[in-house]
């Protein structure tokens, strides 16, 4: 049998409601005639198993609920294709734009379908987004694209190689945006229209979930330039105790305890952050 050349990759939990939208269209294109399709279900406790079981397409499945990106680690791992697309299950992402973004991987590492101004987009997760965008820019000192779109392919064996650091949740798309980046591959981009979810709606909310928001902000500093966090407050440390060490030494003769406390606190951080470069460096280090 030949090794197909792309693989599909859908993840899904719990989307009895709008599966066969998705389902349908691939099938009705015959993208698995031509392509790997794989399905995984990720611990559904409605009919999603069922219904895709119906159609002609790889189907795996998590027996409890993992996270969105571990389904999609697990389809990335079996695929056999040189080239790996994800697309979302619930209706939103129109397979017509597979061959545009298929064509578009000859000539790039990563490509992104980058949503229209026209898009269907949930306002109330605008605000977590530019925050988090403003947070990448400033860590890969360059504009991002559409960074958590989830249309999008890759070179399956440089996505393999990073799977070790992403994470099984939703910010899966957003951290394998950093990471091509930082790695300085190239990434492609192409507009894309959104439709509106079908089905139950989306499980991630920005601001109800504002924690998982902070945390996931912390793992990317953390995981791809912590020093532009440690620097910034170390030197500013280091320089306020020295400004105050010098103001007590005119008043009083004599350098203040708590000025020799922030510089020496000051330098601390900076080793530390020294320390964490170091960390973050060996946990991107490449994995096959």
């Amino acid at each position: 049998m030949q090794t197909p050349t792309v693989s599909i990759v859908v993840p899904a939990y719990n989307e009895e409601e709008g599966i066969e939208k998705g389902l349908s269209r691939l099938i009705g294109m015959k993208l698995h005639e031509s392509c790997e399709v794989i399905y995984v279900d990720d611990g559904s406790t409605d009919k999603t198993l069922e219904i895709i079981r119906k159609y002609p397409v790889k189907c795996f499945r998590h027996k409890v609920n993992k996270g969105y990106g571990a389904a999609l680690k697990t389809g990335i791992r079996k695929a056999k294709g040189d080239k790996v697309v994800i697309l979302d299950s619930d209706g939103q992402h129109d397979p017509v734009y597979l061959e545009t973004l298929i064509a578009m991987l000859g000539d790039y590492d990563m490509v992104i379908g980058e949503r229209t101004a026209d898009s269907h987009q949930v306002k109330s997760r605008k605000g977590g987004k530019w925050i988090i965008r403003k947070v990448g820019e400033h860590l890969v000192e360059q504009e991002l694209p559409d960074y958590n779109s989830g249309f999008r392919g890759f070179d399956r064996k440089l996505i393999s190689e990073m799977l070790h650091i992403m994470p099984n949740g939703f910010s899966f798309s957003t951290t394998s945006t950093l990471a091509f980046l930082k790695e300085g591959y190239s990434i492609g981009t192409f507009p894309i229209v959104v439709e509106e979810r079908v089905g139950r709606s989306s499980n991630v909310k920005f601001f109800k979930d504002g924690s998982k928001t902070l945390l996931l902000l912390l793992r990317i500093i953390m995981l791809f330039n912590p020093l532009k966090i440690f620097f910034p407050a170390s030197a500013l440390i280091f320089i306020s105790g020295m400004a105050w060490g010098i103001i007590g030494y005119t008043i009083t003769f004599r350098f203040p305890n708590s000025a020799m406390l922030l510089v020496i606190m000051g330098m601390f951080i900076f080793f530390f952050g020294l320390l964490a470069d170091q960390i973050s460096l060996l946990n991107r280090t490449k994995r096959n």
